[in-house]
């Protein structure tokens, strides 16, 4: 039985919308702090990176303090330019990732799947990260990724593969931007994944062979689409905003993008439901 409009009113979303500290590259993790807290997001998720501060787990306890601002997610180290953070070994990083989540009261890690030159790595990833949840009691949700494509060749660089719905990991982050570089529809990704969703990476892109990162709104993806599916759907995860503002001219414009992805979030996130009825 529909609901007449005069009776919807607009629910309080669950999902939080978080502000991750790539977005505000080149400047420093502190920046993603400060901006979160200006802005109002609901708390960072920690992009553990080249930035000497975002790998010392004492220093981003402290940002969080100082700051006020809740850590809800770390995302590991698993970049080519950060190969070397935390050292070489895969296992390790991913150690080190769950001791940071926990030091600052983050119940989650985001982690790309393995290249397809760490073999060793990728043999035993779907195992090693159900292994790893259980140990730690942190959620590690496997991010999907895409091919890569130069003109018209295609490499597949990530094993066991790029997409993770037919694989068995029991968490998954969605990443919005990644959706468009691979061809993907991030709507049909999320219903796929069903309650394996565990995370969400907020962006948007043209379809471009580069990975764009582009502020919700901006490209071609079905951003509010997808919102409002979660929102309908009870989404209780993390919306973390992972936008490139690398070409702002200024800080104020870096603010600004910062400032209308978040309005996007919240916008699209306060799905209309049943008004409560009167006592």
């Amino acid at each position: 039985m529909s609901v007449p409009e005069s009776d919807l009113a607009v629910s309080v979303p669950a999902a939080r919308v978080t502000l991750s500290t790539s977005s505000v590259y080149p400047e420093p993790t502190e920046v993603g702090f400060e901006l979160a807290k200006r802005l109002g997001y609901d708390g960072v998720e920690v992009m553990v990176g080249t930035d000497a501060t975002s790998a010392d787990i004492d220093a981003v306890v402290g940002l969080q303090e100082n700051y006020d601002v809740p850590v809800l997610s770390v995302h590991a180290p698993c970049l080519l330019i950060t190969q070397r953070v935390w050292g070489t070994d895969n296992w390790v990083k991913l150690e080190k990732s769950a001791e940071m989540a926990a030091a600052c009261g983050a119940g989650l890690v985001v982690v790309h799947p393995p290249f397809r030159w760490q073999r060793d790595y990728a043999r035993a990833f779907e195992d090693g990260v159900a292994g790893l949840e259980e140990r730690t009691g942190v959620v590690f949700a496997v991010e999907n990724m895409y091919p890569w494509r130069t003109g018209k060749r295609v490499f597949q660089a990530y094993a066991p593969g790029w997409d993770p719905v037919g694989f068995g990991y029991d968490h998954v982050t969605l990443d919005v931007s990644h959706c468009a570089t691979s061809g993907s529809d991030p709507v049909e990704m999320a219903v796929e994944l069903g309650r394996r969703l565990a995370h969400v990476h907020l962006g948007d892109g043209t379809g471009s062979a580069r990975d764009e990162h582009l502020v919700p709104g901006r490209g071609h993806q079905p951003v509010g689409e997808l919102l409002g599916l979660l929102a309908e759907g009870g989404y209780a995860g993390d919306v973390a905003v992972e936008v490139t503002t690398r070409k702002a001219a200024d800080r104020a414009q870096r603010e600004g993008d910062l400032a209308e992805a978040l309005a996007f979030a919240r916008l699209h996130l306060a799905a209309a439901a049943p008004a409560a009825p009167d006592a």
